[in-house]
């Protein structure tokens, strides 16, 4: 870690962090091909990345609480607490952000754990999921129940979106996360690789009923108002988890961890 020494830490008002503020806009990021990953969590698992880590900022309380964290970082720069907060997405910022670059699937593969068999056998389609949370936590989970990879189809939430970076608590350093502008195409790619693409919605066979034995693709729709028709229409199967209480439906990040923990059980069993 090469620590940036400044007689004080820098302020809100330097000019380097003004630009770096600018990446909470996504054409920003997108042109520039860099986004900030806020919180000791998202830290750690950028820094698990290789080349991932452009600049770690912290405040002077943050680098003295989280230095073995920020070790691995190849920079460290010092920011007063106003500053943080202009670069943390948090109400109650940790105190640590870092700079990072675009992450390309094969950056993520390299600092994964090689696998013995590398064909995919899980992975979460996401078609026009619009808030960054849920994306987030879809993310999270997928990771936990041990998916290959998760896909923001449509107009989905951008990936870099900072609720997104944050909700994935880390996650989405961990596996490919990847976008495709046609939902369809996803499909088709999933369909290609051996997966059966699944459509997660109302009315559909009984998850408990349902083989999920082979690779899967779990497709999952918008919040408010689900899958279209035509997309339902694409998936080989629909499939609905039961609901045995008076709740209307389950949340698409609820929805989503127990179809891909039903999938990992199953692949598992």
């Amino acid at each position: 870690m090469e620590l940036v020494e400044t007689m004080t830490p820098l302020a809100a008002s330097n000019a380097r962090l003004k630009e770096l503020r600018k990446l909470s806009r996504r054409s920003e990021r997108s042109e520039r091909r860099l986004f900030l990953a806020d919180g000791p969590k998202a830290v750690e698992g950028a820094l698990g990345v290789p080349d991932c880590v452009v600049e770690v900022f912290a405040t002077p309380t943050a680098a003295e609480q989280y230095a073995g964290l920020l070790a691995a970082a190849p920079t460290v720069t010092l920011v007063d607490d106003r500053a943080m907060a202009g670069l943390s997405d948090s109400v109650t910022p940790a105190g640590v952000v870092a700079l990072c670059r675009f992450l390309e699937p094969s950056l993520v593969e390299e600092g994964r754990q090689a696998r013995p068999d590398t064909t995919p056998r899980l992975v979460a389609v996401c078609a026009d999921v619009r808030d960054p949370g849920n994306a987030g936590t879809v993310i999270r989970c997928a990771d936990a129940a041990g998916a290959d990879a998760v896909v923001l189809a449509g107009d989905s939430v951008d990936r870099y979106n900072p609720k997104t970076i944050r909700a994935s608590v880390g996650s989405v350093f961990h596996l490919p996360v990847t976008t495709e502008r046609d939902p369809f195409a996803a499909v088709a790619a999933a369909r290609a690789a051996g997966l059966t693409v699944l459509a997660a919605d109302m009315d559909g066979e009984s998850l408990f009923e349902t083989d999920l034995t082979g690779p899967t693709a779990w497709m999952f729709g918008n919040e408010a108002w689900g899958l279209p028709d035509a997309l339902r229409g694409a998936a080989d199967r629909v499939v609905s988890i039961p609901i045995y209480g008076r709740a209307e439906s389950l949340n698409l990040s609820t929805a989503a961890a127990v179809c891909l923990y039903a999938s990992a059980r199953a692949q598992r069993a």
